[in-house]
């Protein structure tokens, strides 16, 4: 009977393909033409492999008993120095031969039985590894035939589940020279010893013993969540064994808790983000969402969780650990299942990919043409009604979206089960409910159950919105920085009537806006308690989701209107504008005078209209600490918007005052030079015009105003107080007048005033009352600290100001090693220095940041000297902002430990050693450049 391929090759995935490899081969002589026309097992694999894979063909052609091992897909090509008995093999450069020769006929072999469909998955991948064990234990002999080494799997090899173009990912354990081993075992697979400790910086080999030390001392989190899947492959067997055991009781032994589960979802999101980047997140089959590194990520983390406590969740392999975790409770059934067939669907996919030519590849291809050919190879074809492309297109898009949701709901799914229904199959015992929830950052048990039980309970619209969702909206805020804080302010935001319509609306209509909620209650101490007295604010364009699309805090640049050296600023950059602005139309001084003309409009008496500042003032900055923690703004456009808030409220207490004299408001300090922080009082200056009535009268009136703006400002008790108004950088501080004249600043500066005073107003600016008043003051300001130059006694008069500082201001209590405004190298040390240069070399400018730049763009500066000192400034700013938030009150110094620092180093994406040390590193420097350029020290 003589076959004819001619119907096999039609409806193959690439007839055209696979017809010009049986003519080839049956072009090559009589004896293979006849094996074709005979043998229809062999036309199907030949035809198989033709279509799928230019480089499985290029193996038939080039490699004798390619056809053998095509006709008889049952028997391993017996590979020379890996089968115990078998023929031995010459040497290295036998070895080398050799095992390029084996992985070709092997891997054809593998690949024909999968393209056929005679394996599943887990069988290809299981041959597939035992190829690679087999070149390795060839490599070992030729390479290291006294035994001197082992060689441990890593990665896909090391559970067993290797891809037909997978490197293999290997460490080496041993004395012997690891060379000639490497060369063999390059000779079949690309080789990858990364893992290994110190990566690319470490030696190829070590002993055991150095293992053991580097894993005590120095591992990271992720180097022992690679060791899950490290198994001893070739080699010495019993140093590979004492390796693998030495290496599953580090693993096994330590605590996985909240930081180090921190760090791997932090990895895993860089990596997502830098495909997304690449515009690949829908094409990326391995790191893209809804990936196979979803599937495999979720599987180590809880076997990481909880297989320290449970041993039967030790397993290498994918399929096999997702087992285990639902036979033990970990996971749902349904939910292992669904995850182990989109596994399946996704490596068999990547597998189509990488066979096609033999490389590595976890992308799909964009063309069409490509994309048709990659279909078909997976078995779909052209109908009357849809093409294979588009059931392909729709099979992927399915796969992705359900493996995403089930990795966004997979690790809280059965805990809700526990808490708050009988699970319909295995249940996690309360342990396991503890150590999931621990490491996720939830510390209490019984109160998250409570509180879960609390949102679930009923038949309400809300309840069932929650038993819906909660597992999203669990995993959500177990990214925040503290995970109890932020289910305790969702369980109270959805007690409030109000604010739970609030909080419904925004869980409906968006899930990032959702997300960022539950990221932003789990920050802060407060942010619950001013969202429950303004819930609205849930509802304000730019709260969530991302920063208001319209023009923001930089639409003014950090000068505002009057730019560098502009009439109203003794420093630099212009006042406040016309009106209080900082800008032009849009800007966020302009947005804050608005709503504080809003907030007054339909109060009546001082109390009422003190309330209404107060909450303006609260209401603003939990935006700015919105945009602040949720990324939509960094550090200076932080400090503008906490600025052009005070300013638009000082702008809106003077107008309530009514001063009945000309009356002006001058902004000092952090406030000047818009350079604001949660933490900050506002430090101003007070000045009126006597005018035509004489000085006695207008003084008196300026009395009652200034007075009466402190009351307002200040008010009475803390609970009234809008913002603590600070004046004690007036003429003689506090034993001088609250407010004075224009001629009476121009008198004190003339004949008492203090180098540190011509230092200050650096910083000063109008920002409220009578404009004209500002600009003559600013015009008297700017003459008193440029009209003449420093002298030396004025530096050593500063030198020796900032010295006594730094010996008595720091109070007691507050750790001086870690101190974020007073501590060597942190903010006083930066703006002394600036202000130092400034005053020196006659550069204007009010902020610290916008004063290094003008410095550096003088010549002043050397630009690496700018960098540390702006860099050192943005890191203590940032880091004492966000401190503020988390404890809901002011703060200056790092926590030495606790959660305070804990949840503060989460809040910035780090762990509370590496803050600290971050600290150290970036305020040490910034210390050296003061000391050489504050201190003239070499």
């Amino acid at each position: 009977m003589v076959w004819a391929p001619a119907e096999e090759v039609e409806y193959s995935a690439d007839p055209r393909a696979a017809g010009r490899l049986v003519e080839r081969l049956r072009a090559r002589d009589d004896a293979t033409a006849e094996r074709l026309d005979r043998d229809g097992r062999l036309v199907e694999a030949v035809v198989a492999v033709g279509a799928a894979s230019p480089y499985l063909s290029r193996i038939c052609n080039a490699r004798p008993g390619a056809i053998d091992v095509l006709a008889d897909l049952d028997t391993r090509p017996q590979l020379a120095g890996a089968d115990p008995g078998g023929p031995g093999v010459a040497g290295v450069a036998g070895a080398v031969a050799q095992a390029a020769r084996m992985k070709d006929l092997e891997m054809l072999r593998i690949a024909a039985r999968d393209l056929l469909g005679i394996d599943p998955l887990e069988e290809v991948v299981a041959a597939l590894s035992r190829l690679a064990d087999d070149i390795l234990t060839l490599a070992c002999r030729a390479g290291a035939p006294n035994g001197g080494l082992a060689v441990i799997a890593m990665g896909k090899l090391g559970a067993e589940e290797l891809n037909y173009a997978s490197d293999i990912d290997v460490m080496l354990v041993g004395d012997a020279d690891p060379r000639p081993v490497l060369a063999v075992a390059r000779a079949g697979w690309r080789v990858d010893l990364d893992l290994r400790p110190e990566g690319r910086a470490g030696p190829l080999i070590r002993s055991l013993d150095s293992y053991v030390a580097y894993w005590d001392r120095w591992a990271h989190t992720w180097e022992f969540q690679a060791l899950l899947k490290a198994r001893a492959a070739a080699g010495n067997a019993d140093m590979g064994a004492r390796w693998a055991q030495e290496a599953g009781s580090r693993v096994w032994s330590r605590a996985f808790g909240t930081d180090e589960l921190r760090q791997v979802r932090e990895m895993k999101r860089r990596a997502e983000a830098e495909v997304a980047r690449r515009g690949l997140a829908d094409r990326e089959l391995k790191t893209g969402r809804g990936g196979i590194r979803d599937i495999e990520f979720a599987v180590q983390l809880l076997q990481m969780v909880h297989g320290r406590g449970d041993p039967s969740l030790r397993v290498r392999g994918t399929v096999g650990a997702l087992r285990a975790l639902a036979a033990g409770g970990y996971v749902e059934a349904g939910d292992a299942d669904a995850l182990v067939a989109s596994y399946r669907w996704l490596r068999t996919v990547e597998h189509r990919l990488q066979l096609t030519e033999g490389q590595p590849a976890h992308a799909l291809p964009g063309g069409v043409e490509a994309r048709t050919r990659l279909a078909r190879t997976l078995g779909f074809r052209d109908s009357p009604s849809r093409r294979a492309l588009d059931e392909f297109d729709a099979a992927m898009r399915s796969h992705q979206a359900n493996v995403r949701a089930l990795h966004e709901r997979l690790f809280f799914r059965p805990l809700l089960e526990a808490f708050t229904a009988a699970p319909a199959g295995p249940a996690l015992d309360p342990a396991a409910v503890e150590d999931r929830l621990a490491a996720f950052g939830f510390s209490d048990a019984a109160r998250t159950r409570q509180a879960i039980r609390e949102l679930t309970a009923g038949f309400s619209r809300s309840s069932r919105l929650w038993q819906q969702l909660l597992p999203l909206v669990l995993e959500w805020l177990s990214e925040s920085p503290d995970p109890d804080l932020g289910l305790l302010g969702l369980r109270a935001l959805t007690d409030n009537p109000h604010a739970r319509d609030q909080v419904i609306s925004v869980v409906r209509e968006s899930a990032e806006a959702a997300r960022q909620l539950c990221l932003f209650l789990g920050t802060g101490a407060g942010f619950t308690r001013d969202l429950l007295r303004s819930p609205d604010l849930l509802r304000r364009p730019g709260f969530l989701a991302g920063p208001d699309p319209g023009p923001g805090p930089d639409a003014s640049g950090p000068g505002g209107a009057g730019g560098p050296g502009g009439p109203d600023s003794a420093g630099g950059p212009g006042r406040a504008g016309s009106a209080g602005s900082a800008g032009g139309p849009g800007s966020a001084a302009d947005e804050a005078a608005e709503r504080a003309r809003r907030s007054l409009a339909w109060r009546r008496g001082g109390r009422q209209q003190q309330e209404g500042l107060q909450a303006l003032r609260r209401s603003e900055e939990l935006a700015i600490a919105a945009r602040d923690v949720l990324g939509g703004a960094d550090v200076e456009a932080t400090g503008r918007d906490l600025s052009a808030l005070a300013d638009a409220i000082l702008i809106a207490a003077v107008g309530l005052v009514e001063p009945e004299v000309p009356f002006a408001v001058v902004a000092m300090g952090r406030l000047g030079g818009r350079e604001l922080s949660y933490a900050s009082d506002l430090d101003v200056l007070l000045v009126h015009d006597p005018g035509p009535a004489g000085d006695a009268p207008a003084q008196s009136a300026a009395q009652a105003a200034a007075q009466a703006l402190l009351h307002l400002v200040n008010g009475e008790t803390p609970a009234m107080r809008v913002y603590t108004l600070d004046t004690s950088l007036r003429p003689e501080g506090r034993q001088g007048p609250v407010v004075r004249s224009l001629e009476s600043y121009a008198t004190y500066y003339r004949r008492w005033a203090h180098t540190w005073e011509r230092q200050a107003l650096l910083r000063g600016r109008f920002v409220a009352g009578d404009e004209g008043l500002g600009r003559r003051y600013a015009e008297l300001a700017r003459s008193f600290v440029w009209d003449r130059s420093l002298t030396d006694d004025d530096i050593r008069v500063i030198r020796r100001t900032k010295a006594r500082i730094e010996a008595e201001r720091i109070p007691a209590g507050e750790d001086p090693q870690f101190h974020l405004k007073l501590g060597r190298g942190s903010l006083s040390d930066i703006e002394w220095t600036t202000q130092l240069l400034q005053l020196r070399h006659g550069v204007a400018a009010t902020g610290t940041l916008d004063a290094i730049a003008a410095l550096e763009a003088a010549g002043v500066l050397d630009p690496a000297d700018a960098e540390v000192l702006s860099g050192s400034f943005r890191f203590c700013q940032h880091t004492r902002n966000r401190l503020t938030l988390v404890r809901g009150a002011p703060a200056d110094a790092l926590p030495s430990a606790g959660a305070h620092l804990s949840v503060l180093a989460r809040s910035l994406g780090t762990t509370a050693t590496e803050l600290r040390e971050e600290y150290r590193r970036t305020t040490r420097r910034c210390r050296r450049v003061v000391e050489r350029l504050f201190y003239d020290l070499p």
